[in-house]
């Protein structure tokens, strides 16, 4: 147990000061394996997955400490879609190749609006009534955006990334008002990957007048 708790205070001590707050390893660890994820995805390497769920695994416990508790929480979902869209890549394309990229269909659109309207109200006003979270509705909206786009990602549906956009314009002012700096920053990257990330993709955009090759219209199907 003594170990543990060194190994904690390591992680959590101050490694360097960002706009003159003191910002700790484990955000350093976080802002990494963040950027290296994202690249990742951009690029189609199947490693982003295990990075990413590292990135998860880090931010779950930064993000407790912030007191972003939808976001917190948000961590777990990713560690299981991370998994997911691991799978995916790597034997959920045709005769159980590699994925390939497709475009989100209007029935799709639809699911995802409705779930994502009901998702960020029903968190609203679970974090305004039942937490101390001193942003709900960002909160709320934030993490039910970056469901959609992860989604999105796990499938390789190319507006994914314009989910992440919306996302990331919103965490980059949340996050600097929390005294997150260095996260903030990292958004500020992810914006930027993302750009390069969506163009990407829409340049390997393949087969998208057939549809999805997996997705919501095989779950309801």
């Amino acid at each position: 147990m003594e170990l543990l708790s060194d190994g904690w205070a390591w992680v959590t001590a101050p490694a360097i000061e960002v706009a003159g707050v003191a910002t700790s390893r484990l955000e350093v660890i976080a802002f990494v394996t963040g950027a290296w994820c994202v690249w990742l995805v951009a690029r189609q390497r199947a490693l982003n997955w295990p990075i990413g769920i590292l990135n998860a695994v880090a931010f779950l416990f930064l993000f407790a400490t912030a007191g972003l508790f939808a976001d917190a929480a948000l961590q777990i979902v990713y560690v299981g879609l991370g998994l997911y869209g691991w799978w995916q890549w790597v034997y959920g394309g045709p005769n159980r190749n590699d994925l390939p990229v497709t475009t989100t269909t209007p029935r799709q659109w639809v699911l995802l609006a409705g779930i994502g309207g009901l998702g960020t109200a029903a968190l609203w006003w679970l974090l305004a009534t039942h937490t101390g979270s001193t942003v709900p509705l960002p909160d709320a909206a934030t993490t039910v955006l970056s469901l959609a786009a992860t989604w999105g990602q796990c499938v390789k549906k190319v507006e994914s990334w314009w989910l992440w956009i919306v996302a990331d314009v919103v965490y980059v002012p949340l996050y600097a008002y929390k005294g997150l700096w260095l996260t903030g920053s990292l958004y500020l990257v992810f914006l930027t990957l993302c750009v390069v990330g969506l163009r990407a993709w829409r340049r390997d955009l393949v087969g998208a007048a057939a549809g999805p090759a997996f997705g919501f219209d095989a779950a309801v199907a």
